[in-house]
């Protein structure tokens, strides 16, 4: 039985869009559960227990962390039968605005869940390394995420700035506020694609009180998909991406895939997406995480020097020919699931 087991999507996001390609490419029957992180509601919980206990002795299961990695009660009793496979988006303690106990608790139940499956997916190198040392485990696959060939964007004068990002505090939108604000006095504009700011009202109105003191140069337009998202990365001549936590960056790849360079801060995987390009160059720009000084200096680097600016579209480019597809995503599960006995 091939099943996929993943979060009710609340908004577009790189994890959700990676497994709906993943399950399209496999042919799995992907099932979603609502409730999931950071920890499943009781009742939520029953109904990941009931999915699980009607599956057949010796199925596969793919899981996703996010409704796995919280839910030991629910994961752990069928382990035993099931040969539990759990693909990790991202730590649950690794979420910016948790306390430590909350932070502490979710690392424990993160570990027994890991720690009972058969098998454990991270999405890139970095974050399977991460895994392995953190929950003192033998074995983590990798499956990066794909991208999909798009043509290649225009270049324009360097002044229009795109940040595709949920906005949530791990990723960053005050610090890119911030450093914008240093940078008025060149002209630049930033669109910041995203569904509406969680993480409380408080961090709500942080992000939009960021955006109004910069005026219309800021522009929240809400979640884009299709078309839309496509022209958003079209007409941009750079990518910001100020996150303080990530496994890897799907809209890294989205952007060279456009010969887009990048601007981001060097943190979990995103130097793995970002790589390098065939002769060595780097794509784009890397800065410390939390430094909102460092990325307003990047920004004026950027914006001010136009042999930069030709330089990293030059490796964009190069970068872009050396992307993978969804193809070899499912590849790599694919053969993580036949070495647990998918039928």
């Amino acid at each position: 039985m091939n099943v996929f087991v993943v979060p009710e999507p609340a908004a577009p996001s790189g994890g959700h869009t990676y497994d709906l390609r993943l399950a399209k490419a496999l042919g799995l029957d992907r099932v979603e559960v609502p409730g999931a992180w950071p920890r499943p509601g009781a009742r939520d919980m029953a109904g990941l227990e009931g999915l699980l206990a009607g599956l057949p002795d010796g199925s596969a299961v793919l899981l996703d962390g996010l409704v796995a990695c919280g839910a030991p009660e629910a994961v752990l009793p069928q382990a035993g039968r099931l040969r539990v496979v759990v693909l990790v988006h991202l730590p649950l303690a690794d979420e910016t605005g948790l306390g430590p106990a909350a932070a502490a608790e979710l690392e424990l139940r993160e570990r027994a869940v890991l720690r009972g499956a058969a098998a454990v997916i991270a999405t890139g190198e970095a974050a399977a390394r991460d895994l392995a040392a953190r929950h003192g485990l033998d074995r983590v696959d990798v499956a990066p995420p794909g991208v999909d060939p798009a043509p290649e964007a225009g270049p324009g004068d360097g002044t229009r700035l795109l940040c595709v990002a949920s906005p949530t505090p791990r990723k960053g939108h005050d610090l890119l506020f911030t450093a914008l604000d240093r940078v008025r006095d060149l002209p630049w504009t930033c669109v910041c694609p995203g569904p509406p700011a969680r993480g409380g009202d408080a961090w709500e109105t942080l992000v939009q009180r960021g955006a109004r003191i910069l005026g219309e140069r800021v522009e929240l337009p809400g979640p884009l998909t299709g078309a839309a998202l496509d022209t958003a990365y079209a007409t941009a001549d750079l990518l910001v991406l100020p996150t303080r936590a990530e496994t890897y960056g799907m809209v890294v790849t989205e952007a060279l895939a456009r010969a887009v360079p990048v601007l981001a801060t060097d943190v979990g995987g995103v130097p793995e997406a970002l790589g390098l390009d065939p002769e060595g160059g780097r794509p784009g720009l890397l800065v410390p995480p939390n430094d909102p000084g460092a990325l307003a200096r990047a920004l004026r680097r950027w914006l001010t020097d136009p042999p930069l600016r030709e330089r990293l579209r030059r490796s964009a480019r190069r970068r872009r020919t050396t992307l993978t597809g969804w193809e070899e995503t499912a590849h790599s599960v694919s053969a993580v699931l036949d070495r647990e006995g998918t039928p």
